[in-house]
């Protein structure tokens, strides 16, 4: 019997036909030595697209309708890529996340995965087709809606099905050749990691880094799922391993620089933090937003302040959401967060190595935090491309 690998194929990777059928012919070839799962994105930016329509026809879409039109741009990917490899010779069917037995809670546009019973995508690879399976979706067995796992979530639902048949691995293959030392797209000198352990990875992905969806390495890490991480246009090896077991022993070295570009202030009228804090998530609960990273909290004249950061989708829901709202005001902030990830233990040595890279540069910081392994400085945004510069010197 064949190795099980699953695949999965971002959105760049699929912008155009011409790419769907490129990554096709890449599938197909490796078809002949493979059992494969093919998970897809929707093509280039159609996920974006889609919700600039739903903004024009309402100022307030409602989120099962936004998850029946998210879903059709991974539609669209799998039932292209199934017939140009069809059209290769390689027999493929498609399915979608509920056909494929990906079950969810009942939360939309950012459902988590409960469980998956994939009897029709098993059935599918008996019969030697190539499975294409619709990323980012599944469907609530109580509710019986279609549901999406939110931005990145296609990673997720790769892993999820890389667990569910304990494939050899799960490749996440995009438009970059490998995780890297820091965003090429801001330091020209990054480099290329050729290996991570899970919690690397996961405080990557924490802090900012935009290479893979956080939960999907969390899974990972929780089901042992081995990840690669390269490029869809590359038959080499060339790319990022993550996986338990790797032999790394040097603790206290600088590994990756992310960065999250926006942190979103917010003042309560509830003098308790705890209480303020409580009625925040209990908000962002019945809205149905991610919780971000909460970087500070304290009472100020009776009212609690608090910093948050986090994906750009997910401050902006926020900032959207608590415009004139009666408890909570929004604060005029511009900060950046810069974190600085390590091979092991973070320690005062490396937070010092920190502290005078960005002295010798004369770069203030407004707040420093240690985690175990990174340590994080919040900064002016217009400073946090040359912050980024002067801490990538230490790697």
């Amino acid at each position: 019997m064949k190795p099980l690998i699953v695949q999965k194929y971002g959105g760049a990777t699929l912008a155009d036909p011409e790419k769907i059928k490129s990554v096709a012919a890449r599938v197909a070839s490796q078809s002949k030595e493979n059992s494969l799962i093919v998970v897809v994105s929707a093509m280039g930016k159609t996920t974006n697209s889609l919700i600039d329509l739903a903004n024009q026809v309402s100022a307030h879409p409602q989120r099962r309708e936004m998850d029946m039109l998210l879903t059709v741009g991974e539609r669209i990917s799998m039932s292209l890529m199934s017939m140009a490899l069809n059209d290769l010779g390689c027999p493929a069917i498609s399915f979608t996340g509920s056909q494929a037995g990906i079950f969810t809670d009942d939360s939309h546009v950012n459902a988590f995965i409960k469980d998956v019973k994939p009897m029709r995508v098993e059935e599918s690879l008996k019969t030697d087709k190539v499975v294409i399976l619709a990323g980012f979706q599944g469907v609530s067995p109580v509710t019986k809606e279609i549901t999406t796992l939110g931005r990145g979530g296609s990673d997720t639902s790769a892993v999820a099905m890389a667990a569910a048949f304990n494939a050899e691995r799960c490749e996440i293959l995009k438009d970059v050749p490998a995780v890297f030392t820091a965003d090429p797209n801001v330091v020209k000198a990054a480099k290329p990691i050729q290996e991570l352990s899970y919690d690397q990875l996961m405080d990557m992905t924490f802090w900012g880094a935009k290479v893979l969806h956080y939960r999907s390495v969390e899974l990972a890490k929780l089901r042992d799922v081995t990840l690669y991480i390269g490029p869809a246009s590359s038959k080499t090896s060339d790319g990022t391993l993550v996986k338990k077991g790797l032999n790394m022993f040097e603790s206290c070295k600088a590994l990756s620089l992310n960065s999250h570009e926006t942190v979103v202030g917010i003042l309560s009228k509830e003098k308790n933090p705890a209480k303020a804090l409580k009625d925040l998530q209990v908000l962002f609960d019945e809205k149905q937003i991610p919780f971000p990273q909460l970087l500070h909290y304290e009472m100020n004249l009776d009212k609690t302040e608090m910093l948050l950061t986090g994906p750009s989708e997910i401050i902006l829901a926020i900032k959207k959401e608590l415009q004139n709202h009666a408890q909570f005001t929004l604060l005029p902030t511009d900060f950046s967060t810069v974190t600085l990830t390590c091979t092991g233990a973070t320690s005062p040595e490396i937070t010092q190595k920190v502290l005078n890279a960005l002295s010798e540069k004369k770069l203030e910081t407004r707040k420093l935090m240690m985690s175990a392994m990174s340590v994080t400085v919040l900064v002016d945004a217009p400073l946090r491309k040359q912050v980024i510069e002067s801490l990538h010197q230490l790697i």
